[in-house]
This record gives structure tokens, sequence and C-alpha cells, in this order.
């Protein structure tokens, strides 16, 4: 039902853009929101977008991360500009709060120093 994709190995500095593919009865639903985790980390929040469009973001990403929302083709993407090391992780994408089970393989980021 979700399905991540767009990961990579990037260096500091660099760019990426995340797809996460859902089912339609789930893209309706009010909150998409992108998480990450890293290895021994609990997940953490990383953006989310209402269906009006809204978006929110964790501190650590503000100004760098752009979420976006394609509802005809079910997608959502973030943007993801000066990336950096620390941005390391694998990138998922859930409901806010995150309720939709299975989550999907997710994506991994890797940012070179």
């Amino acid at each position: 039902q979700l399905v991540e994709s767009g990961g990579g190995l990037v260096q500091a500095g660099g760019s990426l853009r995340l797809s996460c593919v859902a089912s339609k009865n789930i893209f309706n639903i009010n909150r998409m929101a992108w998480y990450r985790q890293t290895p021994g980390k609990q997940r953490e929040l990383v953006a989310y977008i209402t269906s009006g469009g809204s978006t929110n973001y964790a501190d650590s990403v503000k100004g760098r991360f752009t979420i976006s929302a394609d509802n005809v083709k079910n997608t959502m993407y973030p943007q993801m500009n000066s990336l950096k090391p620390e941005d390391t992780a694998v990138y998922y994408c859930n409901s806010h709060p995150a309720y939709i089970s299975p989550w999907g393989q997710g994506t991994q980021v890797t940012v070179s120093s």
C-alpha cells in the first residue's frame, strides 16, 4: 500500500527527490507524512502535508525540504535540498499520526561529507 523510492547516495549540499506512492483510499486521508529512521533511534517525523495542501516541517529540515503531493497520481514527494550528513536515514511515508500498516520498505538516503 505504501511504496517509497528515490533514495541514494549524495554529497553534502546535494539534492534528492523521494517519492511515495499510495493507494487512493490511503491518499485521501487527511495528512500524509514523511518519517526517517537511523539505526538505534526511533522513527522521527520529518514533514507532513494536509489534504488542503498545508505543510509542516521538523525544525531540522525547515527551509531545506519541501513536501508536495499529486492527488491524481496518489504520490507524495519531498524535495530535499542542501542535504547534510545528519539527513542520512531510511525514509518512510505514512499518515500522520502513523496508523497505516504495514509500513513500506522505505528508501535509503545516504549523505556523504
